[in-house]
């Protein structure tokens, strides 16, 4: 059975992917920033009497990639299937956001995933045996979504570093897939609370497009972190799998839209009718330039 290592499992889709790839018979390394937290994912485990190992791990920090990875190859050699699902979210204008917490995202759905595959390669390579399942997202594959850029931004530069990775692992017979869901009731938006500040210039658009999100992904309308875990067991266990693997009605839907589009020009309008379909008409903002500014011909 494979060694499998999983980031971000005290909740959602990393959870049930810990219990689902014991439930298979692997060995089950589920990490997380703070073992406290994983109480919930042990006791069901233990309700099912399954063997799930929960291991301390921050992704943005190289000392403990480092260790926990080093702790895992020195008992068994290498990491056979390894899970990259830790991530945050951080809505918010790309202008005025907090540049601290613009970063935050990045520095853990993208470079997390870099350092924990920088990490648990080498010794993948050297068995020439190995899977890496980044946990990407359908905003990876759409253009970027109003108000979660910098969340969409980390999304699609994963998606390409793992595109090309196929290449340059393709040698050593090391599998690269990106799971993509769509919406999923997890707790990323819970452990990301969006600020919308009354005098931030964008605040009645973010308002808008923030009910979208609450109600699209919070809500009964979120798909269930369960199929996802399934989809993620199903790719490392099945070579045949695509690269991009979209998780979920929605996904399929939204990605199919976007390539009946063709454009960015003909996508912005489907997308304004999507989001109104949910929050309503977009709020009346009056546009123009500042006071005193003479707007030349």
């Amino acid at each position: 059975m494979a060694i499998v290592l999983i980031t971000g499992c005290s909740s959602g889709i990393g959870l049930e992917t810990a219990l689902a790839f014991a439930r298979n018979g692997d060995t089950v390394f589920a990490t997380m920033r703070n073992p406290s937290k994983a109480t919930t994912l042990l006791d069901r485990a233990k309700a099912e009497n399954l063997a799930v190992e929960v291991l301390a791990l921050d992704v943005t920090d190289d000392a403990s990639v480092a260790a926990c990875v080093a702790d895992i190859e020195g008992r068994h050699g290498a990491v056979d299937v390894l899970v990259n699902n830790a991530g945050i979210g951080a809505g918010g204008p790309v202008e005025t956001i907090a540049i601290e917490h613009a970063r935050a995202v990045m520095e853990t759905n993208l470079w997390g995933a870099a350092r924990m595959m920088r990490a648990a390669l080498p010794a993948m390579r050297a068995r020439r045996a190995g899977v890496v399942i980044n946990v990407s997202s359908v905003s990876g594959r759409v253009p970027g979504t109003p108000f979660e850029g910098w969340y969409a931004a980390s999304k699609h530069a994963l998606n390409a570093l793992s595109e090309a990775m196929v290449l340059e692992l393709e040698p050593f017979d090391v599998r690269v897939v990106c799971i993509e869901p769509g919406s999923c009731r997890t707790e990323i938006y819970l452990n990301s609370p969006t600020e919308i500040k009354p005098a931030d210039p964008y605040a009645a658009d973010h308002r808008w497009v923030d009910e979208f999100y609450t109600k699209s992904v919070e809500g009964e309308g979120g798909g269930d972190p369960a199929l996802v875990a399934s989809a993620i067991v199903a790719a490392a266990n099945d070579s045949t799998t695509g690269l991009h693997t979209l998780v979920g009605d929605d996904a399929k839907l939204f990605v199919d839209l976007v390539a009946q589009a063709g454009t960015f020009e003909a996508w912005m309008p489907i997308a304004k009718s999507i989001i109104e379909g949910v929050a309503g008409p977009r709020p009346q903002t009056v546009l123009g330039p500042p006071a005193g500014v003479i707007r030349r011909r």
